[in-house]
């Protein structure tokens, strides 16, 4: 397979599941706030922190609001993690591989694309946005469910499953992290509240039945985070993105640095005591997790993937 080929794979990949995360953290968060008093509720500021956009966010936008924050996440271009900005660099991946996927997913890629466009406006409104909203969500499902189902599974759907995991991995930990620093301290009167916002934190992943049938205990910390780090058994857990790309990275040749890395991630994964940690120690844990992803996507890349092309040196005056 092409180098240009396995990329432009990997990355429609993660683009699309960057557009059903961040729909789904729009659309949990606002309901979120409608179940907390104003007082406790964290607002939309959690949500750019999640997304680690923050400086780019303050250079066009004097506060956090509801109406800035949405606008920011759904339709920016100049943010590369907003839904148009992923759709756009998906459906461009797409576009340049279309003899590789079948020509329906190209087909609901666009209609996508040209819905989540034409209806940019009336999703950034609070009366348009579940609908819209969730016409994203379900077209990214129906769209990854069609490619899982008519695409050859050779080489290139091992790059589809490597760029679908490492995004959705990278993405699960942000929300566990995020999420728990605006949680509330433990209290009595306070804990109705703080079992209503670690219920947001399932539902941010559509965790909360999966939880529910797994744990068979009520929601608290210690094993809301043990279950989105550790399951080997939900989808959207750390760890069974980590199998999930160990299968993909075995199937491929070459792969001995990568399997490197991820082995070295999974151990530190595998060591950590999640309930024991307070939330700066979790940070720092996610924190290093995080790096360890981007390591991992870096041996994939060298593998792989085409170098970027030298900048031009500057003549002498």
């Amino acid at each position: 397979m092409l180098s240009r080929v396995a990329e432009n794979i990997y990355w429609l990949a993660r683009y699309i599941e960057r557009v059903e995360d961040t729909a789904r953290l729009v659309s949990v968060n606002a309901n979120l706030l409608l179940d907390l008093p104003r007082g406790i509720a964290p607002g939309w500021k959690p949500l750019i922190d999640i997304s680690g956009a923050n400086e780019l966010f303050e250079e066009h936008n004097k506060d956090y609001g509801e109406r800035q924050v949405v606008r920011f996440l759904l339709g920016d271009r100049r943010h590369g993690g907003s839904i148009i900005s992923a759709l756009t660099a998906a459906r461009e991946n797409c576009r340049t591989i279309r003899d590789i996927v079948p020509r329906e997913a190209w087909e609901q890629l666009n209609g996508l694309y040209l819905f989540a466009s034409d209806h940019l406006q009336e999703g950034s409104t609070k009366s348009g946005r579940h609908r819209y909203l969730r016409e994203l969500i379900a077209s990214v499902q129906g769209l990854n469910g069609l490619l899982d189902g008519t695409m050859l599974h050779d080489q290139g759907y091992e790059f589809l499953l490597l760029g679908r995991y490492l995004e959705r991995a990278d993405m699960t930990s942000r929300i566990a992290d995020v999420r728990s620093g605006t949680l509330l301290p433990e209290a009595d009167e306070l804990r109705p509240f703080d079992t209503i916002q670690w219920v947001s934190v399932l539902k941010s992943l559509t965790a909360y039945q999966m939880y529910r049938r797994s744990e068979q205990i009520r929601v608290q910390r210690g094993p809301v985070l043990r279950f989105i780090f550790h399951s080997d058994s939900f989808p959207r857990a750390v760890r069974y993105c980590m199998e999930t790309v160990r299968t993909g990275l075995e199937r491929l040749p070459q792969s001995d640095p990568a399997l490197r890395t991820l082995g070295r991630l999974a151990r530190s994964l595998d060591a950590v005591q999640l309930e024991s940690l307070s939330h700066i120690e979790l940070h720092d844990f996610v924190d290093e997790l995080q790096d360890g992803i981007a390591q991992l996507h870096q041996e994939i890349a060298t593998i792989w993937f085409l170098p970027l092309p030298e900048p031009p040196a500057a003549e002498d005056s």
